[in-house]
Protein backbone atom coordinates (compact mmCIF):
# COMPACT_ATOMS: atom_id res chain seq x y z
CA UNK A 1 0.00 0.00 0.00
CA UNK A 2 1.34 3.43 -0.91
CA UNK A 3 1.96 6.07 1.75
CA UNK A 4 -0.90 8.13 0.27
CA UNK A 5 -3.33 5.21 0.39
CA UNK A 6 -2.25 4.40 3.93
CA UNK A 7 -2.88 7.96 5.13
CA UNK A 8 -6.32 8.00 3.50
CA UNK A 9 -7.18 4.68 5.17
CA UNK A 10 -6.04 6.00 8.55
CA UNK A 11 -8.08 9.17 8.03
CA UNK A 12 -11.24 7.19 7.34
CA UNK A 13 -10.66 4.99 10.38
CA UNK A 14 -10.46 7.82 12.93
CA UNK A 15 -12.22 10.83 11.33
CA UNK A 16 -16.03 11.16 11.02
CA UNK A 17 -17.55 10.02 7.75
CA UNK A 18 -19.19 13.43 7.25
CA UNK A 19 -15.80 15.20 7.22
CA UNK A 20 -15.67 15.69 3.46
CA UNK A 21 -12.47 15.53 1.41
CA UNK A 22 -12.08 17.20 -1.96
CA UNK A 23 -11.47 15.09 -5.08
CA UNK A 24 -11.94 11.44 -5.88
CA UNK A 25 -8.32 10.95 -4.88
CA UNK A 26 -7.77 13.35 -1.95
CA UNK A 27 -4.44 15.13 -1.72
CA UNK A 28 -2.11 15.95 1.17
CA UNK A 29 -0.61 19.42 0.94
CA UNK A 30 2.90 19.65 2.42
CA UNK A 31 4.33 22.92 1.09
CA UNK A 32 3.34 26.37 -0.10
CA UNK A 33 4.81 29.58 -1.47
CA UNK A 34 2.93 32.58 -2.75
CA UNK A 35 -0.17 31.43 -4.62
CA UNK A 36 0.99 27.83 -5.01
CA UNK A 37 0.95 24.66 -2.93
CA UNK A 38 2.70 21.30 -3.32
CA UNK A 39 1.29 17.91 -2.40
CA UNK A 40 3.06 14.94 -0.82
CA UNK A 41 3.76 13.44 -4.23
CA UNK A 42 5.53 16.57 -5.50
CA UNK A 43 2.77 18.01 -7.67
CA UNK A 44 2.44 21.81 -7.50
CA UNK A 45 -0.88 23.60 -7.90
CA UNK A 46 -2.04 27.18 -8.35
CA UNK A 47 -4.44 27.57 -5.40
CA UNK A 48 -7.72 29.34 -6.12
CA UNK A 49 -9.38 28.29 -2.84
CA UNK A 50 -6.60 28.92 -0.25
CA UNK A 51 -7.90 26.85 2.63
CA UNK A 52 -11.49 28.03 2.07
CA UNK A 53 -10.56 31.72 1.73
CA UNK A 54 -8.20 31.59 4.73
CA UNK A 55 -4.64 31.96 3.37
CA UNK A 56 -5.73 35.37 2.18
CA UNK A 57 -2.34 36.76 1.15
CA UNK A 58 -0.83 33.44 0.08
CA UNK A 59 1.65 31.04 1.60
CA UNK A 60 4.94 31.62 3.41
CA UNK A 61 4.60 35.40 3.54
CA UNK A 62 7.78 36.75 5.18
CA UNK A 63 6.03 39.59 7.02
CA UNK A 64 3.56 37.20 8.66
CA UNK A 65 6.13 34.50 9.39
CA UNK A 66 8.54 37.00 10.96
CA UNK A 67 5.81 38.54 13.13
CA UNK A 68 4.90 35.11 14.48
CA UNK A 69 8.55 34.22 15.02
CA UNK A 70 9.11 37.43 16.99
CA UNK A 71 6.22 36.55 19.28
CA UNK A 72 7.42 32.95 19.68
CA UNK A 73 10.84 34.24 20.64
CA UNK A 74 9.34 36.01 23.66
CA UNK A 75 8.25 32.64 25.05
CA UNK A 76 4.70 33.94 25.49
CA UNK A 77 2.56 31.78 23.24
CA UNK A 78 -0.56 32.18 25.35
CA UNK A 79 -1.81 34.10 28.38
CA UNK A 80 -5.62 34.42 27.86
CA UNK A 81 -7.73 37.57 28.02
CA UNK A 82 -7.28 37.76 31.79
CA UNK A 83 -4.16 39.82 31.03
CA UNK A 84 -3.49 42.85 28.86
CA UNK A 85 -2.52 41.79 25.34
CA UNK A 86 -0.81 44.56 23.39
CA UNK A 87 -1.21 42.87 20.01
CA UNK A 88 -4.91 42.29 20.65
CA UNK A 89 -5.50 45.94 21.55
CA UNK A 90 -3.59 47.13 18.48
CA UNK A 91 -5.56 44.83 16.20
CA UNK A 92 -8.88 45.86 17.75
CA UNK A 93 -8.02 49.52 17.19
CA UNK A 94 -7.39 48.88 13.49
CA UNK A 95 -10.57 46.86 12.99
CA UNK A 96 -12.73 49.35 14.89
CA UNK A 97 -11.39 52.16 12.70
CA UNK A 98 -11.85 50.25 9.45
CA UNK A 99 -15.37 49.06 10.33
CA UNK A 100 -17.00 52.49 10.13
CA UNK A 101 -19.24 51.50 13.05
CA UNK A 102 -19.64 54.39 15.53
CA UNK A 103 -17.85 53.93 18.89
CA UNK A 104 -16.95 50.39 17.86
CA UNK A 105 -15.57 47.73 20.17
CA UNK A 106 -14.11 44.34 19.23
CA UNK A 107 -14.29 40.87 20.79
CA UNK A 108 -12.00 38.15 19.43
CA UNK A 109 -12.93 34.50 18.97
CA UNK A 110 -11.37 31.40 17.42
CA UNK A 111 -13.54 31.10 14.30
CA UNK A 112 -16.36 32.53 12.23
CA UNK A 113 -18.83 30.14 13.80
CA UNK A 114 -17.97 31.41 17.27
CA UNK A 115 -18.05 35.01 16.04
CA UNK A 116 -21.59 34.56 14.74
CA UNK A 117 -22.65 32.93 18.00
CA UNK A 118 -21.31 35.96 19.87
CA UNK A 119 -23.08 38.45 17.61
CA UNK A 120 -26.36 36.59 18.00
CA UNK A 121 -25.90 36.59 21.78
CA UNK A 122 -25.35 40.36 21.77
CA UNK A 123 -28.45 40.97 19.65
CA UNK A 124 -30.85 38.62 21.42
CA UNK A 125 -29.72 39.92 24.82
CA UNK A 126 -30.09 43.56 23.79
CA UNK A 127 -33.54 43.01 22.30
CA UNK A 128 -34.72 40.46 24.93
CA UNK A 129 -36.05 38.06 22.29
CA UNK A 130 -35.03 34.82 20.59
CA UNK A 131 -36.52 35.85 17.24
CA UNK A 132 -34.07 36.52 14.42
CA UNK A 133 -34.14 36.98 10.67
CA UNK A 134 -31.73 35.33 8.25
CA UNK A 135 -31.42 34.81 4.52
CA UNK A 136 -32.46 31.81 2.47
CA UNK A 137 -29.47 29.75 1.24
CA UNK A 138 -27.31 31.17 4.03
CA UNK A 139 -24.52 29.49 6.00
CA UNK A 140 -23.23 30.88 9.31
CA UNK A 141 -21.38 27.95 10.91
CA UNK A 142 -21.71 24.44 12.29
CA UNK A 143 -22.57 25.10 15.97
CA UNK A 144 -26.02 24.84 17.51
CA UNK A 145 -26.99 28.50 17.23
CA UNK A 146 -25.22 29.10 13.91
CA UNK A 147 -27.02 26.15 12.32
CA UNK A 148 -30.27 27.72 13.47
CA UNK A 149 -29.67 30.70 11.15
CA UNK A 150 -28.30 28.53 8.32
CA UNK A 151 -30.70 27.95 5.44
CA UNK A 152 -29.16 25.13 3.44
CA UNK A 153 -30.43 21.62 4.13
CA UNK A 154 -27.11 20.03 3.20
CA UNK A 155 -25.56 21.70 6.26
CA UNK A 156 -28.37 21.17 8.80
CA UNK A 157 -28.53 17.97 10.83
CA UNK A 158 -31.73 18.85 12.66
CA UNK A 159 -34.27 21.61 13.15
CA UNK A 160 -33.53 22.15 16.85
CA UNK A 161 -32.28 25.63 17.66
CA UNK A 162 -32.07 28.10 20.54
CA UNK A 163 -33.36 30.69 18.05
CA UNK A 164 -36.73 31.30 16.44
CA UNK A 165 -35.59 32.07 12.90
CA UNK A 166 -37.51 33.44 9.92
CA UNK A 167 -35.82 33.36 6.51
CA UNK A 168 -35.98 36.10 3.89
CA UNK A 169 -35.53 36.37 0.14
CA UNK A 170 -32.64 38.28 -1.35
CA UNK A 171 -30.24 35.88 -3.07
CA UNK A 172 -32.73 33.62 -4.84
CA UNK A 173 -33.55 35.38 -8.08
CA UNK A 174 -33.53 32.03 -9.87
CA UNK A 175 -36.97 31.29 -8.42
CA UNK A 176 -39.85 31.58 -10.92
CA UNK A 177 -41.60 34.43 -9.09
CA UNK A 178 -38.52 36.65 -9.44
CA UNK A 179 -37.29 35.84 -12.94
CA UNK A 180 -37.11 38.77 -15.30
CA UNK A 181 -37.25 41.36 -12.54
CA UNK A 182 -34.89 44.32 -12.56
CA UNK A 183 -32.79 44.96 -9.47
CA UNK A 184 -35.22 47.65 -8.33
CA UNK A 185 -38.25 45.41 -8.83
CA UNK A 186 -36.60 42.52 -6.99
CA UNK A 187 -35.61 44.74 -4.06
CA UNK A 188 -39.16 46.08 -3.89
CA UNK A 189 -40.56 42.53 -3.83
CA UNK A 190 -38.11 41.44 -1.13
CA UNK A 191 -38.88 44.44 1.07
CA UNK A 192 -42.62 43.77 0.72
CA UNK A 193 -41.97 40.17 1.79
CA UNK A 194 -39.92 41.36 4.79
CA UNK A 195 -42.81 43.54 5.93
CA UNK A 196 -45.18 40.60 5.47
CA UNK A 197 -42.92 38.26 7.48
CA UNK A 198 -42.75 40.78 10.31
CA UNK A 199 -46.53 41.18 10.26
CA UNK A 200 -47.42 37.49 10.04
CA UNK A 201 -44.64 35.18 11.17
CA UNK A 202 -43.07 36.98 14.11
CA UNK A 203 -44.40 37.58 17.60
CA UNK A 204 -43.55 41.25 17.61
CA UNK A 205 -40.04 41.90 18.85
CA UNK A 206 -37.23 40.65 16.60
CA UNK A 207 -33.58 40.77 17.65
CA UNK A 208 -31.67 41.06 14.40
CA UNK A 209 -31.16 40.22 10.77
CA UNK A 210 -27.92 38.33 10.13
CA UNK A 211 -26.81 38.18 6.51
CA UNK A 212 -23.80 37.48 4.31
CA UNK A 213 -23.24 40.23 1.69
CA UNK A 214 -22.15 37.38 -0.61
CA UNK A 215 -23.21 33.90 0.43
CA UNK A 216 -20.14 31.69 0.78
CA UNK A 217 -21.30 28.09 1.04
CA UNK A 218 -24.34 29.22 -0.95
CA UNK A 219 -22.11 29.37 -4.01
CA UNK A 220 -21.22 33.08 -3.98
CA UNK A 221 -24.80 34.13 -4.66
CA UNK A 222 -25.50 37.73 -3.69
CA UNK A 223 -28.28 40.21 -3.17
CA UNK A 224 -28.36 43.15 -5.58
CA UNK A 225 -26.60 46.26 -4.31
CA UNK A 226 -28.92 48.30 -2.12
CA UNK A 227 -31.09 45.46 -0.84
CA UNK A 228 -29.68 45.56 2.68
CA UNK A 229 -30.00 49.33 2.83
CA UNK A 230 -33.67 48.91 1.91
CA UNK A 231 -34.02 46.15 4.50
CA UNK A 232 -32.38 48.30 7.16
CA UNK A 233 -34.91 51.08 6.65
CA UNK A 234 -37.60 48.59 7.65
CA UNK A 235 -35.54 47.13 10.48
CA UNK A 236 -34.85 50.59 11.92
CA UNK A 237 -38.58 51.26 12.16
CA UNK A 238 -38.79 48.51 14.78
CA UNK A 239 -35.33 48.78 16.35
CA UNK A 240 -34.20 45.49 14.82
CA UNK A 241 -30.40 45.18 14.65
CA UNK A 242 -28.41 44.27 11.54
CA UNK A 243 -25.42 41.89 11.66
CA UNK A 244 -23.24 41.57 8.55
CA UNK A 245 -21.42 38.22 8.37
CA UNK A 246 -18.10 39.23 6.79
CA UNK A 247 -16.31 35.93 7.47
CA UNK A 248 -15.74 35.41 3.75
CA UNK A 249 -16.29 38.89 2.32
CA UNK A 250 -14.04 40.99 4.55
CA UNK A 251 -10.62 42.63 4.14
CA UNK A 252 -11.03 43.90 0.56
CA UNK A 253 -11.75 40.57 -1.11
CA UNK A 254 -14.72 41.86 -3.10
CA UNK A 255 -12.58 44.62 -4.59
CA UNK A 256 -15.24 47.32 -4.54
CA UNK A 257 -15.32 47.77 -0.76
CA UNK A 258 -13.23 46.74 2.22
CA UNK A 259 -16.18 44.90 3.78
CA UNK A 260 -18.81 43.30 1.58
CA UNK A 261 -21.65 45.29 3.08
CA UNK A 262 -20.07 48.47 1.75
CA UNK A 263 -21.61 47.83 -1.65
CA UNK A 264 -25.05 48.30 -0.10
CA UNK A 265 -24.34 51.75 1.28
CA UNK A 266 -25.23 50.82 4.84
CA UNK A 267 -23.39 50.55 8.15
CA UNK A 268 -24.43 47.50 10.21
CA UNK A 269 -24.76 47.43 13.99
CA UNK A 270 -22.25 44.57 14.10
CA UNK A 271 -19.96 42.68 11.76
CA UNK A 272 -18.44 39.25 12.24
CA UNK A 273 -15.08 38.27 10.76
CA UNK A 274 -12.58 35.37 10.66
CA UNK A 275 -10.88 33.29 7.95
CA UNK A 276 -8.40 35.46 6.04
CA UNK A 277 -7.53 37.85 8.87
CA UNK A 278 -4.87 35.53 10.34
CA UNK A 279 -3.70 34.20 6.96
CA UNK A 280 -4.01 30.66 8.26
CA UNK A 281 -3.76 31.32 12.00
CA UNK A 282 -7.05 30.81 13.82
CA UNK A 283 -8.79 34.06 14.66
CA UNK A 284 -12.28 35.49 14.37
CA UNK A 285 -14.35 38.10 16.11
CA UNK A 286 -17.13 40.65 16.28
CA UNK A 287 -16.91 44.40 15.84
CA UNK A 288 -20.02 46.16 17.08
CA UNK A 289 -21.40 49.38 18.45
CA UNK A 290 -19.90 50.01 21.86
CA UNK A 291 -23.25 50.11 23.65
CA UNK A 292 -24.23 46.81 22.07
CA UNK A 293 -20.93 45.13 22.95
CA UNK A 294 -20.97 46.46 26.51
CA UNK A 295 -24.58 45.46 27.10
CA UNK A 296 -23.99 41.95 28.48
CA UNK A 297 -24.19 41.77 32.27
CA UNK A 298 -22.30 38.49 32.84
CA UNK A 299 -18.52 38.16 32.94
CA UNK A 300 -16.98 36.87 29.72
CA UNK A 301 -13.65 35.87 28.26
CA UNK A 302 -12.09 33.93 25.40
CA UNK A 303 -9.40 31.47 26.43
CA UNK A 304 -7.79 31.28 23.01
CA UNK A 305 -9.58 34.11 21.16
CA UNK A 306 -7.10 36.76 20.06
CA UNK A 307 -4.10 35.03 21.61
CA UNK A 308 -0.60 36.54 21.13
CA UNK A 309 0.36 34.28 18.22
CA UNK A 310 -2.85 34.72 16.22
CA UNK A 311 -2.94 38.48 16.76
CA UNK A 312 0.70 38.80 15.70
CA UNK A 313 -0.21 37.04 12.45
CA UNK A 314 -3.41 39.06 12.04
CA UNK A 315 -1.73 42.42 12.63
CA UNK A 316 0.93 41.57 10.05
CA UNK A 317 -1.69 40.31 7.57
CA UNK A 318 -3.95 43.32 7.90
CA UNK A 319 -1.00 45.71 7.60
CA UNK A 320 0.12 43.87 4.46
CA UNK A 321 -3.34 44.14 2.90
CA UNK A 322 -3.47 47.88 3.58
CA UNK A 323 0.15 48.69 2.71
CA UNK A 324 -0.08 46.89 -0.64
CA UNK A 325 -3.63 48.03 -1.48
CA UNK A 326 -4.74 44.46 -2.07
CA UNK A 327 -8.35 45.58 -2.35
CA UNK A 328 -7.43 47.28 -5.63
CA UNK A 329 -5.57 44.17 -6.76
CA UNK A 330 -8.64 42.04 -5.99
CA UNK A 331 -10.77 44.36 -8.09
CA UNK A 332 -8.31 44.28 -11.02
CA UNK A 333 -7.58 40.55 -11.07
CA UNK A 334 -11.21 39.67 -10.44
CA UNK A 335 -12.29 41.76 -13.41
CA UNK A 336 -9.83 39.85 -15.60
CA UNK A 337 -10.98 36.41 -14.52
CA UNK A 338 -14.72 37.07 -14.22
CA UNK A 339 -14.71 38.95 -17.51
CA UNK A 340 -12.87 36.12 -19.25
CA UNK A 341 -15.23 33.48 -17.86
CA UNK A 342 -18.31 35.46 -18.86
CA UNK A 343 -16.93 35.90 -22.37
CA UNK A 344 -16.31 32.15 -22.68
CA UNK A 345 -19.51 30.98 -20.97
CA UNK A 346 -21.82 31.05 -24.06
CA UNK A 347 -19.69 28.28 -25.61
CA UNK A 348 -20.66 25.88 -22.81
CA UNK A 349 -24.35 24.94 -22.64
CA UNK A 350 -23.98 23.52 -19.14
CA UNK A 351 -22.80 26.81 -17.61
CA UNK A 352 -25.86 28.40 -16.03
CA UNK A 353 -24.13 31.47 -14.62
CA UNK A 354 -20.77 33.09 -13.98
CA UNK A 355 -20.95 35.44 -11.00
CA UNK A 356 -18.78 37.14 -8.45
CA UNK A 357 -17.05 40.26 -7.28
CA UNK A 358 -13.33 40.88 -6.98
CA UNK A 359 -11.47 37.70 -6.07
CA UNK A 360 -14.64 35.89 -5.05
CA UNK A 361 -16.28 34.26 -8.07
CA UNK A 362 -18.12 31.14 -9.14
CA UNK A 363 -19.44 29.08 -12.04
CA UNK A 364 -22.84 27.41 -11.64
CA UNK A 365 -23.66 24.28 -13.67
CA UNK A 366 -26.92 22.84 -14.93
CA UNK A 367 -27.91 19.94 -17.12
CA UNK A 368 -28.11 21.41 -20.65
CA UNK A 369 -31.14 19.26 -21.51
CA UNK A 370 -33.32 19.67 -18.40
CA UNK A 371 -31.89 22.81 -16.80
CA UNK A 372 -31.68 20.96 -13.48
CA UNK A 373 -28.77 21.78 -11.15
CA UNK A 374 -25.85 19.44 -11.86
CA UNK A 375 -23.44 18.68 -9.01
CA UNK A 376 -21.94 16.01 -11.29
CA UNK A 377 -20.76 18.64 -13.76
CA UNK A 378 -19.31 20.75 -10.94
CA UNK A 379 -17.39 17.71 -9.72
CA UNK A 380 -16.15 16.95 -13.22
CA UNK A 381 -14.84 20.51 -13.62
CA UNK A 382 -13.15 20.33 -10.20
CA UNK A 383 -11.35 17.16 -11.22
CA UNK A 384 -10.38 18.62 -14.60
CA UNK A 385 -8.86 21.74 -13.00
CA UNK A 386 -6.95 19.65 -10.49
CA UNK A 387 -5.47 17.54 -13.30
CA UNK A 388 -4.25 20.77 -14.91
CA UNK A 389 -2.71 22.15 -11.73
CA UNK A 390 -5.47 24.36 -10.29
CA UNK A 391 -7.30 23.88 -6.97
CA UNK A 392 -10.86 25.20 -6.65
CA UNK A 393 -13.79 24.74 -4.26
CA UNK A 394 -17.40 23.65 -4.49
CA UNK A 395 -20.66 24.97 -3.08
CA UNK A 396 -24.14 26.13 -3.93
CA UNK A 397 -27.52 25.13 -2.56
CA UNK A 398 -27.46 22.02 -4.76
CA UNK A 399 -23.69 21.46 -4.80
CA UNK A 400 -23.59 22.49 -8.45
CA UNK A 401 -21.26 25.45 -8.20
CA UNK A 402 -17.47 25.68 -8.46
CA UNK A 403 -16.41 28.60 -6.28
CA UNK A 404 -13.02 30.28 -6.18
CA UNK A 405 -11.26 32.86 -4.01
CA UNK A 406 -7.55 33.17 -4.90
CA UNK A 407 -5.06 35.00 -2.68
CA UNK A 408 -5.45 38.77 -2.75
CA UNK A 409 -1.81 38.87 -3.87
CA UNK A 410 -2.60 37.09 -7.17
CA UNK A 411 -0.42 38.43 -9.99
CA UNK A 412 -1.45 39.30 -13.54
CA UNK A 413 0.34 36.20 -14.84
CA UNK A 414 -1.33 33.93 -12.26
CA UNK A 415 -4.77 35.36 -13.04
CA UNK A 416 -4.21 34.66 -16.74
CA UNK A 417 -2.91 31.17 -15.97
CA UNK A 418 -5.88 30.31 -13.78
CA UNK A 419 -8.35 31.64 -16.33
CA UNK A 420 -6.75 29.57 -19.08
CA UNK A 421 -6.93 26.39 -16.97
CA UNK A 422 -10.58 27.04 -16.14
CA UNK A 423 -11.54 27.52 -19.78
CA UNK A 424 -9.52 24.48 -20.86
CA UNK A 425 -11.25 22.41 -18.17
CA UNK A 426 -14.67 23.58 -19.36
CA UNK A 427 -13.69 22.63 -22.91
CA UNK A 428 -12.68 19.15 -21.73
CA UNK A 429 -15.89 18.54 -19.77
CA UNK A 430 -17.94 19.89 -22.66
CA UNK A 431 -16.20 17.51 -25.07
CA UNK A 432 -16.68 14.55 -22.75
CA UNK A 433 -20.42 15.18 -22.67
CA UNK A 434 -20.87 15.00 -26.42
Amino acid sequence: MSEHASLLQRHRAVMPSWLALNYGRPIELVGGKGSRVTDAEGTTYLDFFVGILTNMIGYDVPEVREAVERQLATGVVHTSTAYLLRGQVELAEKIARLSGIPDAKVFFTNSGTEANETALLLATYARRTDQVLAMRQSYHGRSFGAVGVTSNRAWKNNSYSPLNTHFLHGADRHLPQFRGMSDAEYIEACVADLRHVLATATGGDVAALIAEPIQGVGGFTAAPDGLFAAYKEVLDEQGILFISDEVQTGWGRTGDSFFGIGNHGVTPDAMTFAKGLGNGFAIGGVVARGDLMDGLHAVGLATFGGNPISTAAANATLDYVLDHDLQANARRQGATIIGGLKEAAPRFPFVREVRGRGLMFAIEFADPETGAPSPELATAVMEATRERGLLVGKGGLYGNTVRMAPPLTLSDAEAAEGLAILIDSLETVNGAGK
